[in-house]
């Protein structure tokens, strides 16, 4: 906009309504900047806003800078004239030659001809020296307008490309020679009250281009947090202090990279969203960049390339909302500068760098040392958020002086701030501020952020009073197929068809056949995500499938293609197509002799051979053994778990393991699945091995079970199992050495820590949607009731699926 423009600027008024003058908004509080020509008046000043407002000013609300030539009116606070801050340039002198904007009686054009020498003489006959004031060269239009005086006088001069303040109009400037017109520089360092008022207008009143400031780094960075923090929860977060703490002292400490580690679900993405908020709305606001591990590119030098990428996004966004400037300028190294000298370094956000491409992932080390020297060269912070397994690796590459080490880091990794599952009062409060019951879900499975996040908003759907206590994957059901249900309604509208109860049905059990076919998809070659051809076939554009289902939220853009928008619930769905002996087969047992594996595999000469499975992609796979228990019982997955116990023993020899890839599966594998069943109590044959093996390999000089690999897989290693309290003893006894034994660290006081589980609990249940219209569907939990608290469970129906079981080995067998 122009600098006449008067959306944006005050007049000012004597009492008697004669036009003294014209100023500009400059900051949140609302303060006016004037020329000191039109603020000096016996009486009170009466200052027009836009929409009619009107404000009075007495003589003592006016901050006179006669020396500069300039005078500030405080006003009653923002909304008081309801004028846009205008922004004022970082630069004190505009280049010659250019063209301006100047608000005389209008807008008019100028031309810099450059500064001069100049003499401001205030309404007292007092002269003040002006070294550098602006000269303008103008036609006789504006020249007759500069001779008028009255709303001419305190005219801000504005850069046409940016809308930034160059200077103030004033009629009572001279200088030693003729000029059309002068102007007031706004000098910076001359007078702590504006300089004070220059800061808070560079956090609060956004330019870009050449005079790109604080807020307009502010508004680049705050688009990519906007657009890459996921689906929006229906209630803020509950605040974990300890978390919040932690942040802080990062902030505030010496380190320059925070790892931010979780299993999905736990809230990495939202604690990271709930940091930004409050860097961008704190007293001092600072910029948060956002970046993705998607974000990233193969040929990708460090982490700027990425941070280019993204704020050239954002900058489209902002252009594309009004915002003028060559965006060029905004470039990671300049926001970095800015927000060092506001004295709150840029914080960049790398959110699920497992996401990033193969190939980048396998010269990681590269990567890292050449980020680590862009982070320390521009003053920038980074947190990393990911999961333990991809810390385990990539935190590694990290110098240690370079990570932020917590109060309490995170076991068997490299610093790091671990994030698990809400501690009881955490949960309770959250229950409270999602309006769940306190026993609305089944024992063990209330405290998890993402299931109590899900839950309510199924409940948001559900009639008053539906009987039940889901689990979590219950509750993923039922997400899923009621997202599957509002996807099919949207579907039905683009049709032009009127949505009814049985054809929306039919219609959403089509989408869940889709969305279990994406999940397929995903188990190919890559990193999890879906490819954009792959989408686009399974959700055609032309027929509205691909809007719905990303409207809804069941799957979102990611890099070159998308991803489920939940982490954890991708690894289920994907988990219930996984052909887990292939997959066993594949990762560990194929590895050693014994126990079905070979020999690795011949490679024909000119086969092209496929990546390893990444680490980080291990959940689907527990997902599957999970699952493998509920729907063939628990004696089918304590085969599979003694399986690989022999596996690891078979790997790992006196001198080390043979293949340490392989072992690093079994035990994780092992330690995952563990953690993840109900009840422990089908499963103590089980422990018993495996305390056995623990107890043998810590007796043992320079046991490989010390260094993490077999010992690592007990339950120890990560939160509570499903062993009930009542059959504690039992549990113990099974890992218990014998006398004379050290008993392993792994396993000490974590029967204390166990959840109690309840004979009780329902089993899985379905979403049903009873007949009627979707919008006002009725939603019930179908419990099937345990026979037995020790006998196999009877398998759960099966989601929705259009396609066979993929085999995930068959598109993504792994070659070392």
């Amino acid at each position: 906009m122009g600098s006449g423009d008067r959306s944006k600027l005050v007049k000012i008024c004597d009492q008697a309504g004669r036009p003294r003058g014209t100023g500009f908004v400059a900051d949140e509080r609302g303060t006016v900047v004037t020329a000191h020509q039109a603020a000096v008046s016996p009486g009170p000043l009466l200052l027009h806003g836009t929409d009619g407002r009107t404000c009075s000013v007495a003589p003592d609300d006016i901050t006179a800078l006669p020396a500069l030539g300039l005078a500030l009116l405080r006003t009653g606070g923002p909304d008081t004239l309801d004028a846009e801050p205008l922004p004022i340039a970082g630069r004190d002198h505009a280049e010659p030659g250019g063209y301006v904007d100047i608000a005389a009686h209008g807008r008019r054009e100028a031309r810099v001809l450059g500064t001069t020498p100049a003499t401001y003489t205030a309404p007292d006959g007092v002269g003040h020296p002006v070294p550098a004031a602006l000269e303008l060269a103008l036609g006789t239009d504006g020249r007759d307008a500069l001779r008028s005086g009255g709303a001419a006088v305190g005219g801000p001069v504005t850069d046409p490309a940016t809308g930034a303040v160059l200077g103030i109009l004033c009629t009572t400037l001279t200088a030693p020679h003729e000029a059309a017109g002068l102007a007031l520089p706004i000098t910076r360092g001359t007078d702590d009250t504006l300089d004070a008022l220059l800061r808070r207008n560079a956090a609060v009143a956004p330019a870009y281009g050449p005079h790109l400031n604080l807020a307009g780094a502010l508004q680049l960075t705050a688009t990519s947090v906007g657009s890459a923090d996921g689906p929006k929860a229906l209630t803020a977060p509950v605040e974990r202090a300890d978390v919040h703490a932690e942040l802080a002292a990062f902030a505030a400490g010496t380190g320059l990279v925070l790892g931010l580690v979780g299993a999905p679900g736990t809230g990495r993405t939202t604690e990271l969203a709930a940091l930004a908020a409050r860097r961008a709305d704190g007293g001092a606001p600072a910029p948060t960049l956002w970046l993705r591990g998607a974000d990233l590119l193969a040929e990708d030098v460090s982490i700027a390339d990425a941070a280019s990428r993204t704020l050239s996004r954002s900058a489209r966004i902002v252009t594309a909302a009004g915002a003028r400037g060559d965006m060029g300028t905004a470039t990671p190294e300049r926001i970095a500068r800015l927000a060092a000298d506001a004295g709150h370094p840029l914080l960049v956000v790398l959110d699920g760098p497992e996401e990033m491409p193969p190939l980048l992932a396998h010269r990681l080390a590269d990567w890292t040392r050449s980020t680590l020297g862009w982070l320390r060269e521009n003053t920038v912070r980074l947190v990393v958020a990911c999961r333990p397994e991809h810390w385990e690796t990539a935190g590694a590459l990290w110098p240690r002086d370079a990570l932020h080490r917590p109060h309490r880091p995170a076991r068997r990794l490299p610093p790091a701030l671990r994030l698990a599952d809400l501690t009881p009062e955490q949960a309770e409060s959250a229950k409270e501020a999602y309006g769940i019951p306190a026993t609305a879900l089944a024992p063990g499975h209330d405290r998890h952020p993402l299931t109590l996040r899900l839950l309510a908003e199924v409940r948001a759907a559900l009639p008053p009073g539906v009987p039940g206590r889901p689990d979590t994957e219950d509750v993923f059901g039922a997400h899923l197929d009621l997202l599957c249900v509002r996807a099919a309604v949207r579907i039905a509208a683009a049709a032009d068809d009127q949505p009814h109860g049985a054809a929306v049905r039919r219609l959403a059990a089509r989408v869940a056949g889709q969305v279990h076919e994406a999940a397929r998809r995903c188990l190919g070659p890559g990193q999890g995500e879906l490819d954009r051809a792959a989408f686009e076939e399974i959700f055609p554009w032309r027929t509205g499938w691909a809007s719905a289902v990303l409207t809804e939220g069941l799957l979102v853009p990611a890099g070159a293609g998308y991803r489920f928008a939940h982490e954890e619930l991708g690894d289920w769905v994907q988990g219930a197509h996984l052909d887990l002996d292939a997959a066993l087969r594949s990762l560990v047992h194929r590895w050693h002799r014994g126990s079905g594996g070979t020999e690795r595999p011949p490679s024909a000469e000119g086969e092209p051979r496929s990546l390893p499975v990444p680490r980080h992609r291990i959940g689907p796979v527990i997902q599957a053994m999970v699952l493998l228990g509920r729907r063939q019982g628990t004696a089918a997955l304590a085969h599979r778990m003694a399986d690989l116990i022999e596996a690891l023993d078979r790997l790992w020899t006196d001198e080390g393991p043979r293949d340490e890839d392989a072992a690093w599966w079994a035990a994780h594998l092992l330690n995952g699945s563990l953690l993840r069943v109900t009840d422990a109590r089908p499963y103590l044959g089980v422990l018993r091995v495996l305390a056995g093996r623990i107890t043998r390999r810590s007796a043992a000089p320079k046991a490989p079970g010390t260094s993490g690999r077999t010992a690592s897989s007990g339950p120890g290693s990560g939160g509570g199992s499903g062993c009930p309290r009542r059959t504690g003893s039992t549990c113990s006894a099974a890992w218990c050495p014998p006398t004379g034994c050290p008993a392993p660290t792994a396993t000490n006081g974590i029967w204390t820590r166990s959840p109690a589980a309840s004979p009780s609990t329902p089993r899985p249940s379905s979403l049903c949607c009873a007949a009627g219209s979707p919008t006002n569907a009725r939603f019930s939990w179908a419990p099937t009731p345990r026979t037995s608290p020790c006998a196999p469970p009877s398998p759960p129906p099966l989601r929705p699926s259009c396609t066979p079981a993929a085999s995930w080995t068959s598109t993504a067998s792994p070659t070392r």
